[in-house]
C-alpha cells in the first residue's frame, strides 16, 4: 500500500463521520478499521475508511451487533471496504436477522402488558399462563416471548 493514500488525520475522519475520536480507536481495537502511522507517530487513514465507518454506523442503527459487522467485513476478499455490490450482499445476509428482531420485537409489542412467562407471577392473568412458575422448566427470563 502507498502509504501517501493513508492521510486523512483522526480529528478529520471523526468530524467527517460524525464521531467521536475515543470511537475510531474503539473500532480499531475491535478490528473494524485500521490505520497507519506517519513519521510523526501519527494515525493516519485511507479515504475508504469513511464508507466503512458509515457501513458500520449503518449496520448498527438497525441492530448489527460489531462482531456480526466485524465477521462480514472479513468475509470480503482482501477484507477491503464494502462497495456498492458488496452492500447489497451485505443487506441480504442482515435481512434475516432484521426479520428476526422485527418479529421478537412485534411480539414483546402485543404481549408486553400482559404474561410474559418471566416467572414474577405479579400479575392477574399470569397465574393463568403460568400457574406456579410452571414456566421455568422451560429456561429463564420471558419464555413466552422466546417461543417460536
Amino acid at each position: 500500500m502507498n502509504l501517501e493514500e493513508a492521510n486523512l488525520s483522526v480529528g478529520y475522519v471523526a468530524k467527517r463521520c460524525g464521531i467521536k475520536v475515543s470511537t475510531l480507536h474503539f473500532y480499531e481495537t475491535k478490528g473494524l478499521i485500521r490505520s497507519w502511522r506517519n513519521q510523526g507517530n501519527q494515525r493516519r487513514y485511507k479515504r475508504d475508511v469513511l464508507r466503512r465507518i458509515s457501513v458500520i454506523k449503518a449496520a448498527q442503527k438497525i441492530g448489527i451487533t460489531l462482531d456480526s459487522i466485524k465477521q462480514t467485513f472479513a468475509d470480503l476478499p482482501n477484507e477491503r471496504t464494502p462497495c456498492k455490490g458488496d452492500w447489497a450482499n451485505l443487506a441480504k445476509n442482515w435481512q434475516k436477522q432484521l426479520d428476526t428482531r422485527i418479529a421478537y420485537m412485534q411480539k414483546l409489542r402485543d404481549s408486553v402488558t400482559g404474561c410474559i412467562g418471566c416467572g414474577c407471577l405479579s400479575m392477574e392473568n399470569c397465574p393463568i399462563y403460568n400457574p406456579e412458575d410452571e414456566l421455568a422448566n422451560e429456561g429463564s427470563g420471558a419464555v413466552l416471548l422466546d417461543r417460536k
